[in-house]
């Protein structure tokens, strides 16, 4: 990888886009200096604590306040009756009004879980015993918490695009294929639990609210904070300085609000965090699904039909859909061409974004489709794949910006040793295991946000970036540093970035793969404006010279096309047939994501999405009690996830990508690197024992007891 150099003066300046670089954060956070939400100390400071339903459907009747509020310490009990009234009816991010965080407004209960009080005391300990000691009488209702394909009740929902799409004859189409595949996939309920829990605080000062926050987004938090409390937006501040991963899930929730209630109610500042246990109904999660896919192709493998089809569920309180169709829409084209997403309403939380959410489990089933359609063609997977690389967008029909997917495959297979791959399952062994490999692709859609920014050039030398950028963990501060250092010509260390406070203008969200690459855009402008003033040889004043940039109508006038990140995934695993367990010896990911900024916080960013995406395949697992409509084991000891034991050896690297309509040349990697990992892993247990797993996780159990098809 080379790197560019320019010349400032008399200095050259080598660019440090591109170069690995340690996180500018990482002293901070390893010696403990870094704070988090719940960290931050207050003056007065009171703690509240959420107390949640125990039915899954009904009214409360009455909530036994007396007791809790003579216990030491209690300073308020908020609920249905006396908490502050809000507006149900604001419109979210999505566009549609969103009641899930809209808590003690009503006497109805959607789900188990659901937030019925918030207790506050001087101390978290007085919180949670009061809290924990609280009596609520409900008047229960049955509940209706069964999920399945066949569901009479679903419908289908415009979000994230059309609900169905379609062209050509599908049953013509698939009646004239010589090879069909006709298969059901399902993914179960998988949860984010990022390791820092959802924290907030709230105050008043002088007449304006702040909140203290764990958040993906500041000016989208401060934004719906505003809507739903009815306040002015400029009286609403929001701070989110250091956050320990959000993965989707850390937006505006109900402890934000309950937060803003009671500082409210007292006139002093409160802090609600969640705990572990609340997070699996407090702070969303991914919906399970079923999909069915049906692929038609000639004898040569080219396709003739596609359909998948998809089922999530959501809440009664709001809808939002796990739209797994998505991938078919992207990645391969058939004449005929079919695609739908439907939706359940149950008396479940309500799930919300996840890590590529419709992607990952979309994948899943589109790419293990793909692969047994290779098979019943004798053809391999990645020749059957270049044999159905579309031009255009297969739904849109819209060009594609860059689409280097098959160099990912051929970069992938040379790595991994593809071409020594026997076809045939079930044949090697290294002594008791079976061993197998599979591959499969990945995409991710690559979009940008408007976005502010503002550039400071200081009267010693050093630049200040001021971008509300939200850094979940994944590097963006660093990134940020090396953008606007090479667009000033100078170094990162001369470069100071603020971030994660609503003060600092709008700007994109951390979420969807787009905050990076929106920021950047931002900072860029603003950077090389003020080199460009600078160059005036003006002197600098002892306030700074400041350039404020704002990107919307740049993005506004993008053309349209088809922006994706793309990667083939490689897997290996170890199959033991007396017992069932699956191991993973090895991942390969190569993606095409555009330009890379931090090459060492990028791959950890891959690495970790594809260690999910073993998580996926072999653990990830909610169960819901029928009976209760409550979790088993809402925890992360009865909710299993990867460990250090589960993870191979994996390698995430890239080829050369750009969006030649981005001046940063940035398309995003949060989420691509979870997309078709867990269909890589199938695919290899299918390679190692000639069984085929369509239903996640691949328990032990399941692999024991799979007989012909799972």
């Amino acid at each position: 990888m080379t790197t560019a150099t320019t010349t400032t003066g008399t200095r050259a300046v080598k660019g440090s886009v591109g170069t690995a670089h340690t996180r500018v954060e990482g002293r901070d956070k390893v010696t403990g200096a870094a704070r988090y939400a719940g960290e931050i100390p207050f003056a007065e400071l009171a703690h509240g604590w959420l107390a949640l339903s125990t039915v899954a459907r009904g009214r409360i009747r009455s909530v036994d306040t007396a007791p809790v509020l003579a216990m030491p310490g209690v300073l308020a009990v908020l609920h249905h009756e006396n908490a502050p009234r809000v507006d149900t009816d604001y419109v979210g991010l999505l566009g549609t009004p969103d009641r899930t965080a809209a808590v003690f407004q009503h006497d109805r209960v959607p789900h188990m879980g659901w937030p019925v009080a918030l207790v506050v005391a001087e101390t978290s300990e007085q919180a949670r015993e009061a809290a924990e000691a609280l009596v609520v009488h409900y008047e229960q209702e049955p509940h209706d918490v069964a999920f399945s394909a066949d569901r009479p009740d679903a419908y289908p929902l415009d979000a994230f695009g059309p609900a169905v799409t379609g062209k050509g004859e599908l049953e013509a189409g698939l009646a004239a294929s010589a090879v069909v595949v006709d298969a059901a996939y399902t993914t179960p309920e998988e949860h984010h639990n990022p390791m820092e829990p959802h924290a907030a605080t709230a105050l008043w000062d002088g007449g304006r609210l702040e909140v203290v926050d764990s958040n993906q987004g500041t000016s989208w938090v401060a934004s719906e904070i505003a809507n739903m409390f009815s306040l002015d937006p400029a009286s609403v501040r929001v701070r989110s300085e250091h956050v320990g991963g959000g993965f989707g899930s850390k937006g505006l929730r109900a402890h934000q609000v309950a937060a803003v209630m009671a500082a409210t109610v007292l006139q002093r500042p409160v802090r609600v965090v969640m705990t572990r246990r609340q997070m699996f109904s407090l702070a969303g999660y991914r919906s399970p699904t079923a999909q069915r896919v049906r692929l038609g192709a000639d004898a040569d493998g080219r396709l003739r039909a596609l359909d998948h089809s998809s089922l999530s569920l959501t809440s009664t309180v709001h809808e939002f859909i796990e739209a797994c169709a998505a991938p078919s829409r992207v990645m391969y084209d058939a004449d005929a061409h079919h695609t739908a997403n439907r939706l359940v309403r149950l008396d479940v939380p309500t799930p919300t974004f996840m890590r590529a959410p419709g992607e990952a489990p979309g994948s899943f089933a589109l790419e293990s489709a793909f692969d047994e359609l290779a098979e019943k063609c004798g053809i391999d997977p990645i020749e059957l794949r270049v044999r159905n690389e579309p031009e255009r967008g297969p739904v849109s029909g819209l060009p594609f910006s860059s689409r280097n997917l098959l160099a990912c495959f051929r970069e992938g297979a040379r790595r991994f040793g593809w071409a020594d791959r026997d076809p045939r399952p079930g044949l090697r062994r290294d002594g008791r295991w079976l061993l197998g490999t599979g591959t499969a692709a990945a995409s991710f859609g690559s979009g940008a946000g408007p976005s502010t920014a503002a550039v400071t050039a200081e009267a010693d030398g050093t630049y200040t970036v001021r971008v509300n950028a939200a850094d979940i963990g994944t590097g963006a501060r660093t990134a940020l540093t090396l953008v606007a250092a090479d667009a000033l010509r100078t170094t990162p260390d001369q470069v100071r970035v603020r971030l994660g406070d609503s003060d600092l203008g709008p700007a994109m969200i951390a979420g969807g793969s787009m905050g990076t690459r929106s920021w950047s855009w931002a900072v860029m402008i603003a950077a090389e404006e003020l080199r460009e003033r600078l160059a005036l040889n003006t002197g600098i004043p002892p306030e700074g010279i400041t350039v404020r940039s704002d990107t919307t109508a740049a993005i506004g006038a993008l053309s349209q096309k088809e922006r994706h990140s793309f990667g083939a995934q490689f897997a290996e695993v170890a199959v033991d047939p007396a017992t069932g367990e699956v191991r993973v010896r090895r991942m390969l990911g190569i993606f095409a994501a555009g330009r890379i900024v931090n090459p060492l916080t990028a791959r950890s960013q891959l690495v970790g999405g594809m260690t999910w995406g073993i998580s996926m395949a072999l653990h990830e697992e909610a169960v819901r009690d029928g009976a209760t409509g409550g979790h088993y084991g809402a925890d992360l000891a009865g909710y299993h996830v990867a460990s250090h034991a589960d993870v191979p050896h994996i390698e995430a690297d890239w080829v050369d990508d750009v969006d030649p309509d981005d001046p940063v040349g940035i398309k995003g990697i949060g989420e691509v690197g979870i997309v078709g990992a867990a269909a890589a892993v199938a695919n290899a247990v299918w390679h190692a024992t000639g069984v085929r797993h369509r239903h996640l996780p691949i328990r032990p159990d399941r692999v024991l007891t799979a007989g012909g098809h799972a």
